[in-house]
């Protein structure tokens, strides 16, 4: 029989069997023709020994396959050197465990399940200085570890895995799930414990990302439900359970949807993952709670790829009429367009009509379509309200069909009713929606048809130069000045004259009851704003 060798750990063969540290080692050393190169890891069973090539063969290398590559760690070499490596199909000599199993805990409360683990380690901020500490914890206690995660399910992972002998000193990196930049690592201790420092990220490392048919499945996140209409304070109190959390609006995310696994290589890796475009769903890392003070937008690893289609609740849509003369007609036509609409009539005074319309909405926020204004062809009432941010109202875009302004003026507006009726006792300006947090989507919603009447048409006119005016004053700007210059100078149609009249009303009105706010908003009272055209003009029907 030829002599035996093996380097690292004695397989227990033979009784004859010598360590070596390198096969030109094993060259000074044997005392045949030919000598075997054996590991600890692989099982022999059965196999043959005294095999010999054929003369022809007498000059290569023969390495036998494992079940996982061509070449198990198993050699049969000319103690004369060899030109080449002939590599047998069988028999297939299977690897058992590979090497010890060093787990990294995420202080997720799931450490401890991996079976014969060597040791457990503290994940450190992010990979490459986690795994450089533990490389150098090991030392020379082994040359080839195993490097789990806590956060990953090792039920069906087979721990029998190895590279090719050529991609020894690479590190081998696992998926986890279909996350190319895995938690689960085959590493060649002393090769990662002398580069892995000359390397600023572990992305820059030789890394050899395995099949992702071998890939690991994470355990399921933690799932923090809430009915808040942001999720910024349910971040900010949740004392999280591991890395990553998914918060939820109380709006199911099962419905087929399965979360990405973030990866946590690094801090720019760990992305803040919104699940549907309103984010009522959303994967938070915990490193980004010390960014986050008003909305999730602070932290700035923010990753939407994620986002699928996905409308996660259609919000009400409520129609708030009063005395205006279209609004039958129009009511009827959203009717048609949208058979969930729901009526608020008669409610005098806009923060009344609104806070009555919130009480009808069964939904966070509602979709306010006001009685004078007519359905834009192709307004479907599918927008989404953000949940990265605190609860605000959503203003749309009008186009006036007497000026043809496209702006916020009777517009649908999604106002949210929390912030209805948390502020149903606070003062506010002479513009409702503009008081309180707000955000302008520049979409189209409604044709502005308020000229109706010579009354109706002057109130509305009325109405918004007034307050153009006051916003002017406190907050100059020349898309402001633009719109007043507008509405003072332009009408067609019906009742234009009326038009133009309210915005001449509207400027003098201001101008002479600047000083006065709580006059000005009598402007809110359709009672006070019938006297007071009917003593600037009589009776007008």
């Amino acid at each position: 029989m030829f002599d035996v060798f093996y380097i690292g750990t004695k397989p227990n063969l033979f009784a004859h069997e010598q360590q070596i540290e390198s096969i030109e080692q094993a060259k000074q050393l044997t005392r045949t023709r030919f000598f075997w190169m054996v590991s600890y890891l692989v099982d022999y069973t059965g196999f043959d020994f005294l095999y010999e090539p054929p003369p022809w063969q007498a000059h290569q290398r023969h390495a036998w396959p494992s079940q996982w590559q061509q070449d198990s760690g198993t050699y049969l070499v000319p103690s004369t050197g060899y030109t080449d490596t002939n590599y047998h199909s069988a028999p297939v000599l299977p690897r058992t465990l590979a090497t010890a199993v060093y787990e990294i805990d995420h202080l997720d409360g799931a450490a401890g399940q991996i079976p014969g683990v060597a040791r457990r380690v503290r994940y450190f901020d992010n990979y490459r200085d986690t795994l450089i500490r533990l490389a150098r914890s090991i030392g020379t206690e082994h040359e080839f570890v195993w490097v789990c995660s806590s956060i990953c399910d090792y039920t069906n992972f087979d721990f029998s895995w190895h590279p090719s002998h050529w991609q020894y000193n690479l590190l081998h990196v696992f998926a986890s799930d279909e996350q190319k930049f895995g938690d689960t690592f085959f590493m060649h201790v002393p090769s990662f414990a002398a580069r892995a420092e000359t390397v600023e990220l572990l992305d820059w490392y030789d890394c050899n990302f395995v099949d992702s048919y071998l890939s690991v499945p994470r355990r399921s996140m933690p799932v923090i439900a809430h009915d808040a209409d942001t999720h910024v304070d349910a971040v900010l109190s949740q004392d999280f359970a591991g890395p990553l959390a998914i918060f939820s609006t109380g709006q199911s995310i099962s419905r087929g949807l399965r979360p990405p696994a973030v990866s946590l290589w690094r801090e720019k890796t760990k992305t803040i993952v919104p699940l549907s475009p309103s984010a009522s769903s959303v994967i938070v890392p915990k490193a980004a709670v010390p960014y986050i003070k008003t909305q999730l937008y602070d932290y700035p690893y923010i990753d939407k790829t994620h986002c699928n289609d996905r409308i996660d609740q259609l919000m009400d849509v409520i129609f708030i009429s009063y005395d205006e003369p279209e609004a039958e007609a129009n009511w009827k036509k959203l009717q048609d367009t949208c058979a969930r609409a729901k009526r608020v009539h008669g409610v005098e005074g806009m923060e009344n009509a609104l806070a009555a319309a919130a009480k009808l909405s069964s939904t966070p926020w509602y979709f306010c379509v006001f009685g004078k204004t007519e359905l834009y062809p192709g307004f479907d009432f599918t927008f989404q309200p953000d949940y990265f941010q605190q609860p605000k109202h959503y203003i749309f875009y009008s186009k006036n069909r007497v000026n043809k302004l496209v702006y916020g003026e009777m517009a649908i507006i999604m106002y949210n009713c929390n912030l209805i009726f948390d502020n149903q006792d606070q003062e506010f300006g002479l513009d409702y929606t503009l008081s309180f947090p707000h955000e302008v989507i520049p979409i189209i919603s409604t044709y502005g048809n308020f000229n109706t009447s010579p009354y109706h048409t002057w109130r509305t006119a009325f109405r918004e130069v007034s307050k153009l005016y006051d916003m002017q004053e406190k907050s100059p700007s020349v898309e402001t000045e633009y719109r007043i210059n507008i509405w003072e100078t332009v009408a067609e149609g019906d009742y234009a004259e009326w038009a133009l009249t309210g915005a001449k009303d509207g400027r003098e009105f201001y101008q002479k009851y600047k000083n006065d706010f709580a006059y000005r908003k009598n402007s809110f009272n359709w009672q006070w704003l019938r006297n007071y055209f009917s003593t600037l003009h009589g009776e007008v029907n």
